[in-house]
């Protein structure tokens, strides 16, 4: 794996995102993420999935050059994929995020069951700018702080910081850089002591994984089909590659 890193030590496995500068998630990346999973969940006595990054972003997003054309159905199937994959792990899975999450980083984790983040962190899901939508997203985030929070974060694309991230429910704790990595781990510290039995045993119960990949997979037919298709979503992408602002047509 090259994008990804997998440690495994006293009860805990440990995913790290290292894709420098910025953890940009392509379809390789996230067949990387996949493999290690799949590596994790095969661990005999684990209590935890920790799922943090290297550099100053946990994720800036799904590489937009993968997402049109011929690549998009690719694309979206691996991310779909991905985040199915992080909803059916068999144990609790913690995102430590220092710098920002946002488009498929953010969706990262919100995938995961808590949140930790620092002060500086930022989430948000911005593809209404560049002309599409966050399936993930769109699915996980009314259940998890509400319609009208979710409607505001998907139709706005607006940036928001770690404390209104907390207050909004997309983060559990924000403590300051400063203190971070021990607060941090004291947190999964305490998880790793606790009966990997009693807790796989919860997440069986508190999680369903198997509704998202049914869900994921209808959105998906619409996504490729009546967005994709459409001017305004070819017009978006193709200007964020090409650094421009995008001219909508506002029609089909």
């Amino acid at each position: 794996m090259s994008s990804v890193k997998l440690a495994v030590s006293d009860g805990r496995a440990e995913l790290v995102l290292d894709r420098p500068p910025v953890n940009v998630l392509n379809i390789a990346m996230m067949g990387e993420m996949c493999e290690a999973l799949a590596e994790a969940s095969e661990v005999p006595d684990l209590r935890v999935l920790v799922i943090r990054a290297e550099g100053k972003a946990f994720s800036a997003g799904v590489d937009v050059g993968e997402h049109t054309g011929d690549m998009a159905p690719k694309m979206l199937a691996a991310f779909n994929g991905l985040i199915a994959d992080i909803l059916d792990f068999p144990l609790p899975t913690v995102a430590l995020v220092k710098g920002a999450a946002l488009g498929g980083g953010c969706e990262v984790t919100l995938a995961c069951d808590l949140v930790i983040a620092s002060d500086k962190a930022t989430f948000g899901q911005p593809e209404v700018k560049v002309g599409v939508y966050p399936p993930p997203a769109i699915l996980l985030l009314p259940d998890l702080i509400g319609p009208r929070r979710a409607y505001d974060l998907i139709l706005t694309g607006r940036i928001i910081g770690a404390d209104e991230a907390r207050e909004m429910g997309l983060v559990n704790h924000v403590f300051g850089l400063d203190e971070f990595d021990a607060k941090a781990e004291a947190i999964i510290a305490g998880m790793t002591g606790l009966s990997g039995t009693v807790l796989r045993r919860s997440i069986e119960v508190m999680r369903d994984g198997d509704g998202f990949r049914e869900a994921a997979e209808n959105l998906g037919e619409h996504y490729l089909r009546a967005l994709m298709t459409s001017h305004d979503a070819v017009e978006g992408l193709t200007a964020f590659l090409e650094k421009r602002k995008p001219e909508w047509t506002h029609g089909e």
